[in-house]
């Protein structure tokens, strides 16, 4: 490989990263127009293991503004990234496979203020497909599977030895 593909490859592995990262950014900010623009024209999002929808990104928007309103305060935590770029149509580098784990603690609105705590949390792993488009690297498919999930509760007191 000579230096070139090599920096071009970095290049594009920090574009992807940036992208994943814009992604949990727009989620928990509840920036949708930036969340829509994170997709290709064709881009579709599948949040069915969590409950959700599958759909393109302008309905996959909207249905999570809508049921994102439930928390005051979200926060993704995407970790373990592991990217693979593949070939379409005879150019290397043209698309991108990106598997990650989120943890993903959040806040019911309306809870107790006397903490901040989070009361919700999800874990699960993410799939990210992504193309290179004229206007960069964006988003094709996000693929959620959700493992997961904990409610803060009444924990049973534990008896003394």
């Amino acid at each position: 490989m000579t230096q070139r593909v090599e920096l071009a490859t970095v290049m594009d592995r920090l574009a992807v990263d940036g992208l994943v990262t814009d992604y949990a950014v727009a989620v928990d900010d509840g920036d949708w127009t930036a969340y829509r623009g994170l997709f290709s024209t064709d881009g579709r999002a599948d949040y069915r293991s969590a409950g959700g929808i599958e759909g393109d990104a302008a309905e996959v928007a909207g249905w999570l503004a809508e049921s994102l309103t439930l928390f005051s305060m979200r926060q993704h935590l995407i970790v373990n990234r592991r990217v693979r770029f593949e070939v379409l149509e005879h150019d290397t580098g043209d698309t991108a496979q990106l598997q990650a784990d989120y943890i993903n603690p959040m806040r019911f609105a309306g809870s107790d203020t006397a903490t901040t705590a989070p009361d919700f949390v999800c874990g699960g792993r993410y799939a990210f497909a992504f193309l290179r488009t004229g206007d960069g690297w964006r988003l094709r498919r996000v693929v959620v599977e959700e493992k997961w999930r904990r409610t803060a509760g009444p924990r049973a007191a534990v008896a003394p030895d």
